[in-house]
C-alpha cells in the first residue's frame, strides 16, 4: 500500500517487506465485535478497538482493555460494521496511511473505508443489475464501485502494492483519533474526495467480476 515515507518509530514492525507495517496485515486478520473474555460482565465488552503499537492477543479489544493496557498506544477506536463487513473510518487512519485510490462511504454522517473485499452480488436481482452497469471496477476484485477510485477497501490496495511493488515506505506519524457514537449498518453515497488524481494513469485496464450469462 503507498504509504507516506516518515520514519518508523523502533517499534514498528514491516513484516511484509514491501514497505507495509505488520500492524496493518494483523487490522485486516483480525476478528472484531466479540465480547471481551477479560471483561464478560460489563456494559461496554464488545472487542471492536485495534491498537497499533503493540501485538497484543486478543488484537481486538474493549474499552476496558484499552484503559489498562493500551493507555498510552495509539488505538484505532472503533471498529465499525455495515452490511455485515468490518469498516473504519477515514479519519482515524488517514494519518497513519495513504488511503487515496481507496472508495469510501458515508455512514451516519462519517466518511469510512471498508478493511476487507465484499462479495460481488451475481445473477439476478437489482443489486446484480446496478453492479454490472457500473462504469468503475475495484481492480483486484472487480467490485462496482460509486465513484472513479481504484480500490473497494483497504485490503484490495494491499494486495495490489504486493503485487505490483508500489509500497514506498510505512507511515506511523501522528496520532489516532476517533469516537464512540453508535453505527447503524447502512451504506449511502460515495465521494470522489481521494480519488485517482487526474492525469495519473492505471498500471492495466481494471476488469469486471464475472456475472452469470
Amino acid at each position: 500500500m503507498m504509504m507516506r515515507r516518515v520514519a518508523p518509530p523502533a517499534s514498528e514492525d514491516d513484516s511484509s517487506g514491501s514497505g507495509v507495517p505488520g500492524w496493518l496485515e494483523a487490522l485486516l486478520g483480525t476478528r472484531f465485535f466479540l465480547a471481551c473474555a477479560a471483561h464478560p460482565g460489563s456494559p461496554r465488552n464488545e472487542c471492536n478497538m485495534f491498537c497499533i503499537d503493540c501485538r497484543a492477543t486478543p488484537a481486538a479489544f474493549c474499552y476496558y482493555c484499552r484503559s489498562h493496557r493500551h493507555a498510552a498506544h495509539r488505538v484505532i477506536q472503533q471498529i465499525r460494521r455495515s452490511s455485515y463487513h468490518d469498516v473504519v473510518r477515514v479519519t482515524e487512519v488517514e494519518d497513519v496511511l495513504d488511503i487515496a485510490g481507496v472508495q469510501t462511504y458515508v455512514i451516519n454522517s462519517a466518511r469510512v473505508l471498508f478493511l476487507n473485499e465484499r462479495p460481488q452480488p451475481r445473477g439476478a436481482g437489482a443489486a446484480a443489475g446496478k453492479a454490472a452497469a457500473s462504469p468503475y471496477n475495484c481492480e483486484i476484485c472487480g467490485r462496482a464501485l460509486l465513484d472513479p477510485f481504484r480500490f473497494c477497501s483497504l485490503g484490495c490496495k494491499l494486495v495490489d502494492t504486493k503485487t505490483h511493488g508500489h509500497g514506498h515506505g510505512a507511515t506511523v506519524v501522528g496520532n489516532v483519533d476517533g469516537g464512540s457514537e453508535a453505527e447503524t449498518e447502512t451504506e449511502a453515497g460515495g465521494s470522489k474526495n481521494g480519488a485517482r488524481p487526474q492525469g495519473r494513469r492505471r498500471k492495466g485496464t481494471p476488469h469486471r467480476a464475472p456475472f452469470g450469462s
